[in-house]
Order: structure tokens, then C-alpha cells, then sequence
């Protein structure tokens, strides 16, 4: 079990996550939409500690982490439960796409270097890139260049996958390669916490949609009752927009 409870954010004056709390079962995909600039992102980033929440408790299994009183080794353990997937790659430009697998697998597994280009080139070959192993990113399309950022995520074999709109920087030929990863990646179980404007790909792979406005969830629910009965004005003004 994942659970979050009373997850808040401040950016100066501005409160961008307003006490969330969430849980999330072991193999559930969960997919969150909403508005622009109303906490989505900002949501995953503090589960890992990219900004580091203002209060709040995150747990994942038996480690259980307090925002305001973490230590550094508590955030190392946080982060090695889970793997993220950046809507701008973040791959690093002066690695290949085996380097960029295996920088995950040395810094944060602390694997053997054979150990770890064995497990980069197995990743390589599921997301369909194992002959693409020594190019650098700059050699590779967007649709590639996020292959091997979810590829990196799966390396790590975390118990949560958070994804932050991993398909926003792309073209839109290449939209559809990450989403078919993405959907091979749910139907082994994985859990996820995904945020998108894909909603089509919502309703296909979500167990649980998420809407927010505002820095907080203002309502929940699987995908054929959230998308065509959504009881909030607030999910049906913003379903009206978006379809």
C-alpha cells in the first residue's frame, strides 16, 4: 500500500497542494487530470522529494516518511521506491541510451557495472530500442527519447511509476509509441501514478481517475463513471473543455 496523508506545498504565498490525501493499492493505475497550474505535477514531484513537501506523511510498505522532519536517508530510501518519468526526458545528453539506463542502476541500485549494461540492454530490447543502445539522445526522435526515460524508470523496478505528462513534449507522431510502452507497462500490474491530457488513454488503462482543481482532489473514480457521471460542476465544466 502507498498512502499519502495531508500532502501540502507552499510556493511562497501561494499553497499548491492544499492537503492531499491519497491511497493506492499494490498493481493500481491511477491516472490525475485537471486544469493546468492546479498541483498535478507539483503532486508527483514531492511523493519523491523533487520539491520537497511543506508537511504531510508519504508511505510506501513499511517505510513511512514525515515531510517536515526527513533526512536524507529517508529521501534516498523514498526515491529508490520510486521511478519517475519527466515530460522533458531528462535524459542526460553526453550518455548513450544504455548510459542513460545505467546511471539509474550505478547511483541509485549501486549495481556492478556488468550487471547493470546486462539489465540496460534487457530494458532496451522490451521498449523495442535494443538497436539503438550506443546512440545519444541527440541521435534519437522525442518518441525514443522518452522509450528510454521510461525504460531508466523500469530499470529501477520500483513499487510506483509517476509519470508527468510523459507524452506533452512530443510530436504528435510519436504520441502513439509511448502510449502503446505505457499500456504494456499496466497490463503487467505495475502501479502508477500518471498525470496526462490523454484522455482517451485515461479511460483505457486507469483503474482510478483523479481530478483536481485548485491543490486538491476534488473527485475520484473509475474512468466510465468519472468521464460520462461526474457528480463535481467543477470535473464536468472541465470535461466539457478538454473533449
Amino acid at each position: 500500500m502507498i498512502e499519502l496523508q495531508g500532502l501540502t506545498k507552499r510556493f511562497g504565498a501561494n499553497t499548491v497542494l492544499n492537503g492531499i490525501d491519497l491511497a493506492i493499492a499494490p498493481g493500481e493505475r491511477i491516472v490525475v487530470i485537471g486544469p493546468s497550474g492546479t498541483g498535478k505535477s507539483t503532486l508527483l514531484r514531492c511523493i519523491n522529494f523533487l520539491d520537497r513537501p511543506d508537511a504531510g506523511t508519504i508511505r510506501i510498505g513499511d517505510l513511512t516518511v514525515d515531510a517536515a522532519r526527513a533526512t536524507k536517508a529517508q529521501i534516498l530510501a523514498l526515491r529508490r521506491r520510486t521511478a519517475f518519468v519527466f515530460q522533458n526526458y531528462a535524459l542526460f545528453a553526453n550518455r548513450t541510451a544504455r548510459g542513460n539506463i545505467t546511471e539509474a542502476l550505478f547511483t541509485v541500485r549501486r549495481l556492478p557495472r556488468a550487471e547493470a549494461e546486462g539489465r540496460a540492454d534487457a530494458i532496451l530490447r522490451d521498449i523495442g530500442l535494443a538497436d539503438r543502445g550506443d546512440a545519444y539522445p541527440a541521435a534519437l526522435s522525442g518518441g525514443q527519447q522518452q522509450r528510454v526515460g521510461i525504460g531508466r524508470a523500469l530499470a529501477l523496478s520500483a513499487d510506483l511509476m509517476l509519470f508527468d505528462e510523459p507524452t506533452s513534449a512530443l510530436d504528435p507522431e510519436w504520441v502513439g509509441e509511448v502510449l502503446d510502452l505505457m499500456r504494456r507497462i499496466a497490463e503487467a500490474r505495475q502501479t502508477m501514478l500518471i498525470v496526462t491530457h490523454e484522455m482517451q488513454f485515461a479511460r483505457e488503462i486507469a483503474d482510478r481517475v483523479l481530478f483536481m482543481e485548485g491543490g486538491r482532489i476534488v473527485e475520484e473514480g473509475p474512468p466510465a463513471q468519472l468521464f460520462e457521471s461526474p457528480r463535481d460542476p467543477r470535473t464536468r465544466e472541465f470535461l466539457r473543455r478538454v473533449r
